[in-house]
């Protein structure tokens, strides 16, 4: 009853807007009939959501109130064949990506900022389905490369600085990722595209589409099948993918039915630990020892592992993940005026994070003393870990599991109306999740060693179940929004939304108190957190026919994360005394969002320049209430859970600028240029203890001031090349600054011909095409995991120059 009187409460608040907006619309005198307002603010209009697969822009300049910009699906397979969405990205001004594998496929290794915000503080969706945080250790969503495959995306849209007010997210601070699914093409036929290259590359993919059948049906069913060898180790990258996407297209709406299956292994990377004094001798990568077993015994019998400290080598790690995911979308046209949009989705996970090291790092004979407690002596002692090898099956190896599972389902609902001068919006989102996190030991058997392909549970007995946690979130969020056309010229959005989360959290198995560094307990209990208003203002200017204008200002929160296994949780906490504390003092990390540009798009005659397009924005962020972990164990650094501590820890402030544009040589060639500048600062400091974290005025580490991206695409008969270079600038990597790396530029590139065929055979189209990545073989640091002291980060390796070749027909 209480949450229901919030919810009527916030939606009489979005009726007495719609009544003023009304009112407004009355009185205002109307523009010509044969201007077309602009639709209501969002990432892309809904005309476009299928795609234009033709269109090769990087650049979209299109009418709404926010920095927007997008990668279509011809540019994201010409980066490379089968590149995840998030990867497509990083050509786009503003945006930092990077992971350790050339298809940004691997979840654990990537990073992304985007305007000093980080990955978990951003919003993503797949044709308006939430996709959750995108942490690792997913609990609440899933990764936009499993939610659909590469070949099947129609664009990514990136609004960088305020997302749509109806985007489906808790996270969305810093701005929204949308990936759109290509829609059925409308005449019959299939595709077939093979990919191989370095690294025993092998990735296949396939679809066929049934084009427009029966009253305005169509279909396509795909499947996909990728094996590639880790880089640095004898491990297979691999997993199965299937899509299937059914259209129904008439005069009454349009009702779109699609389903997604992935099952993935991704082997992980582990990073090297820097410190200041093994700078100039830490190694660049850590590879696995895997699958070399008796390597991997000697290595232990003759202590190689004590002498690299905290660099060690594992046997193997890898995540596994197992994803279904659907959803069923009317678009009902209910008259000219009046459109209403219900969409409905389910996903299930079912994962598993897998580590096998060494039984006497990182505080393991500790950990294990408490479920196998020896007979006396230190929990180090040869005799005691001798023993401790016999229990998990005399490898000297143990192996340690998170299991995930995640059940969750909602609605998102969308009501338009066309007013004249007012496009007003309605808008309501409900997901109801369920998750469970389990952390478990097994034994690595010496006689039977298991491989990164299994999952334990599966053929072995945990020796320890750590903890089992069983959470359930309720979200709930509504938005009304106003498009008001002022003028033909002049556009004003305005709106707000309201969000409320209510998550509880119950442990039926807990951990031993002690056996995670200064934990007792994990929490039980529940942490609702609602937000009434948190306005969006808007405006657009076409100052000419070619030059528009926008502004922009929004707030936005971020609700806390709800895992007992990964992120800035509270229900992570390492006691109920704390969790208490966190309910009663701790606030939801808030963000205003300020921001301002200048799009063109022009044909010129200059010489050999015919065409020019481009955007340049400016934005400043004031970011409150950041949320911070404190850790007697790095969560970054150990295999042992520690107890953080979380805490708000002041503000950022961040000011930035960026410049994209593309210029025009003819129909043949066009080189495109993106230039930003951000510079995020803490505003305080923070205290860890006793001691004084000196913080405030430091830049934000990871997240780089500079950033310059080049895109040169020349084409000529059957023949098309790209060249693609991208600098990264000095990132610090503490939060005190006292450590960085230093900038470095990377350049891909690829050539690709259309062969000619015969008309009216059984082949429409056939393409080959050669790319390659990391050209001039730079290493250089990659992510970075940020130290929770001064003086130690981690960091993961840029992978080598890589090489594939694609050959793909279409009949």
């Amino acid at each position: 009853m209480k949450l229901r009187s919030k919810l009527l409460a916030g939606l009489s608040s979005a009726a007495a807007v719609l009544c003023l907006s009304h009112a407004t619309a009355a009185s205002a005198q109307a523009g010509p009939s044969d201007v077309v307002a602009p639709a209501p603010d969002r990432a892309a209009p809904i005309a476009a959501e299928e795609g234009d697969e033709n269109q090769s822009d990087i650049v979209v300049t299109g009418t709404t109130t926010r920095s927007v910009t997008q990668v279509t699906g011809i540019e994201i397979q010409k980066i490379l064949p089968g590149v995840s969405p998030l990867k497509a990205l990083q050509t786009l001004p503003g945006v930092t990506f990077l992971t350790a594998d050339p298809w940004g496929n691997n979840e654990q290794n990537i990073s992304l900022f985007i305007h000093g915000f980080n990955a978990q503080q951003l919003g993503y969706t797949l044709d308006g389905v939430p996709l959750g945080d995108q942490q690792y250790g997913n609990y609440n969503g899933l990764s936009p490369q499993r939610a659909i495959i590469s070949e099947n995306v129609g664009r990514v849209t990136l609004a960088s600085g305020a997302g749509d007010l109806g985007t489906a997210s808790t996270s969305n601070l810093g701005g929204t990722i949308d990936t759109f699914s290509s829609d059925p093409r409308t005449e019959a036929g299939g595709e077939v595209q093979q990919t191989l290259g370095s690294y025993s590359t092998s990735r296949l993919f396939a679809r066929l589409d049934t084009g427009t059948f029966g009253n305005g049906n169509s279909l396509y069913v795909a499947g996909l099948r990728q094996k590639a060898k880790a880089w640095d180790f004898d491990g297979i990258q691999g997993g199965y993918q299937a899509n299937a996407k059914f259209v129904h297209d008439d005069s009454n709406g349009k009702l779109t039915l699609y389903a997604a299956f992935s099952d993935k292994v991704e082997p992980n990377e582990d990073a090297t630990v820097i410190t200041v004094a093994n700078r100039a001798t830490a190694p660049y990568a850590r590879p696995f020892l895997y699958p070399d077993f008796a390597g991997a015994l000697q290595y232990l019998s003759l202590g190689a592992y004590k002498a690299a400290g905290s660099n060690y080598r594992n046997y193997y790690s890898d995540a596994q993940r197992t994803d279904y995911l659907g959803y069923a979308k009317y678009d009902w046209r209910v008259d000219d005026k009046v459109t209403w949009s219900n969409q409905a989705y389910y996903h299930h996970d079912d994962g598993v994070g897998v580590v096998a090291g060494p039984i006497d790092v990182a505080g393991l004979p500790q950990l294990f003393s408490f479920y196998f407690p020896g007979t006396g002596g230190s929990p180090t002692s040869a005799a005691n870990l001798a023993r401790l090898s016999q229990v998990f099956g005399g490898s000297g190896f143990a192996t340690r599991t998170t299991e995930y599972r995640i059940d969750r389902g909602g609605l998102v609902s969308n009501l338009q109306l066309d007013l004249g001068n007012h496009k007003i919006e309605f808008g309501a989102w409900y997901e109801r999740q369920s998750s469970a996190a389990y952390r478990r030991w097994y034994p690595l058997p010496v006689n039977d060693p298991s491989t990164p392909y299994q999952r334990p549970r599966d053929n072995l007995t945990p020796l320890i179940t750590q903890y089992h946690s069983e959470i359930r979130v309720d979200e709930y969020q509504t938005h009304i929004q106003d498009n008001w056309q002022v003028l033909p010229t002049l556009a004003v959005t305005a709106g707000f939304k309201s969000t409320f989360q209510n998550a509880r959290q119950r442990v039926p198995v807990q951990p031993i108190p002690g056996s995670f560094t200064g934990s007792v307990a994990l929490p039980v209990g529940a942490i609702d957190t609602h937000k009434y208003f948190l306005p969006q203002v808007g405006l657009l200017w076409n100052a000419t026919d070619s030059e528009e204008i926008f502004a922009n200002a929004q707030q936005n929160i971020r609700q806390f994360q709800t895992s007992a296994a990964a992120g800035l949780s509270p229900f992570a906490l390492g006691s109920q005394a704390a969790f208490d504390l966190f309910k009663r003092d701790v606030k939801p990390e808030t963000s205003w969002t300020y921001e301002a540009g200048l799009r063109t798009r022009r044909s010129v005659q200059l010489g050999p320049i015919t065409g020019f397009d481009g955007q340049i924005s400016a934005y400043h962020v004031d970011f409150s209430n950041r949320l911070l972990g404190t850790s007697p164990t790095p969560v970054i650094t150990s295999i042992v859970s520690g107890a953080a501590l979380l805490s708000n820890v002041g503000d950022v402030k961040t000011d930035g600028i960026d410049i994209a544009g593309t210029l025009r040589f003819g129909e043949h060639f066009s080189i495109y240029d993106a230039v930003s500048y951000n510079r995020s600062r803490y505003q305080d400091n923070y205290a860890t203890g006793t001691a004084t974290v000196a913080t405030a005025g430091k830049n934000v580490p990871g997240s780089p001031d500079w950033l310059n991206k080049v895109v040169a695409t020349a084409n000529y008969g059957i023949f098309d090349a790209q060249l693609v270079g991208d600098y990264i600038g000095k990132r610090y990597a503490t939060y005190t600054n006292d450590l960085s790396v230093p900038s470095y530029f990377t350049m891909s590139g690829r050539i690709g011909a259309k062969i000619p065929l015969d008309d009216g055979g059984l082949l429409r189209t056939a393409t080959v095409s050669l790319n390659v990545t990391n050209i001039t073989n730079k290493r250089a640091a990659s992510t970075l995991s940020i130290g929770a002291a001064s003086g130690t980060f981690n960091q993961f390796p840029v992978a080598p120059r890589q090489v594939f070749g694609t050959i793909s027909v279409g009949f």
